[in-house]
């Protein structure tokens, strides 16, 4: 779990979703006259290993290889226009969970049965890759307890940052409503006043 997915207090069985899609920092906007930097936390194989084993996901020894980075790139792009649909439109949208499916071909899992824990998901991988399994592994997990639909990206263009809903009717559509949602609602009343005039 990061330091980020604490402060906006994402589920720790979501945490490495939650920080997987954010490895990827599109936001560009400026506040209070400083223009937010763009950045890619896994721009390449070695920080994609770093970024892993930060996390407790890395094998020991294991070497991301320009093939397996390109795969945990297919994986993080398919996740994010996945997290960007409406919870509603994900179970229908054809397109997006064939990417997300294809993306997720290459983490296959195994049912292991453990001392006083019963049945559990772990990596069928045995490579450097094998952590990356753990998105799949919760993904599947937050499924089944309907916590997945929480995660959602935030609407804003500007922003498209991933953020855990903890609203009670988790109808949020902004990762911060202070930030994204009074940018997004004091534009559309600008252009309303435009368009009276």
């Amino acid at each position: 779990m990061s330091k980020e997915s604490r402060k906006f207090k994402v589920p720790d069985a979501l945490a490495n979703v939650y920080d997987f899609a954010n490895t990827l920092d599109v936001r560009h906007f400026t506040h209070f006259g400083v223009e937010h930097p763009q950045g890619d936390e896994i721009a390449g194989a070695r920080q994609l290993a770093d970024w892993m084993q930060e996390r407790g996901l890395g094998a020991e020894g294991g070497r991301v290889t320009p093939a397996m980075f390109e795969t945990a790139l297919r994986l993080r792009e398919a996740l994010r226009a996945y997290l960007q649909c409406d919870p509603a439109e994900r179970r229908r949208n054809k397109d997006v969970l064939g990417a997300l499916g294809e993306a997720l071909a290459p983490f296959p899992l195994r049912v292991e049965a453990r001392t006083g824990r019963g049945a559990i998901l772990s990596a069928a991988r045995e490579d450097a890759l094998a952590g990356l399994s753990t998105i799949a592994i919760e993904l599947h997990d937050a499924t089944l307890v309907g916590t997945l639909d929480r995660l959602k990206m935030c609407a804003s263009e500007e922003c498209r940052r991933v953020f855990f809903d903890r609203s009670k009717p988790s109808t949020r559509r902004w990762c911060m409503s202070t930030l994204c949602g009074n940018r997004m609602k004091t534009r559309a009343y600008r252009e309303r006043q435009r368009e009276a005039k």
